[in-house]
């Protein structure tokens, strides 16, 4: 099943049951450099968006730097919001993004989607830092779903790297 699959089944069962709630955001992963700031920036016009140029630009520098942080692109007109993480370039990372599977969302249009491994990876940093069940559940759906379709060794690897292994030893297939 791809996933604009389980999102289309998802949506019209909680539609029928009447308990859908969507939020007010999107949440992106966007691998910026600096040289590119202004792009992004030109891509939402001011006069139906709000985007901080200097908050863009800190957060593509911090990146480049090795940190990882974020700024908003808003809507004012609906409210809406969209997070952009901006993740520290590192070999980690560049990995991710090398791996992304291009995904149907509606309308005819694709976007850049994480592996199930660069999830799970991403999971277990989430749950090493907040100590949280949730992250560690949602691995255990990502494998019940994806398990084989996952490269064990891949995740193996950026575990140990990550200092995530001994969680990842408990979970591992």
């Amino acid at each position: 099943m791809e996933q604009s699959e389980l999102l289309r089944r998802f949506v019209a069962a909680v539609e029928s049951l009447g308990v859908l709630r969507f939020a007010n955001g999107i949440d992106v992963v966007v691998a910026l450099s600096p040289d590119r700031v202004r792009d992004v920036v030109d891509a939402f016009p001011s006069s139906e968006f709000y985007i901080s140029e200097d908050a863009a630009r800190d957060a593509a520098s911090r990146a480049a730097a090795g940190t990882s942080t974020r700024f908003d692109i808003i809507h004012p007109a609906s409210g809406l919001k969209v997070d952009i993480m901006v993740p520290a370039d590192n070999a980690c990372n560049r990995s991710r993004f090398a791996r992304v599977r291009r995904e149907a969302t509606g309308g005819g249009t694709t976007a850049a989607v994480a592996s199930p491994e660069d999830v799970i990876l991403k999971k277990l940093e989430y749950s090493r830092e907040g100590r949280s069940e949730k992250h560690l559940r949602d691995i255990a759906g990502v494998l019940a779903i994806s398990r084989d379709l996952i490269d064990p060794g891949y995740i193996d690897h950026w575990a140990a790297q990550l200092g995530v292994a001994e969680s990842w030893a408990r979970l591992r297939p």
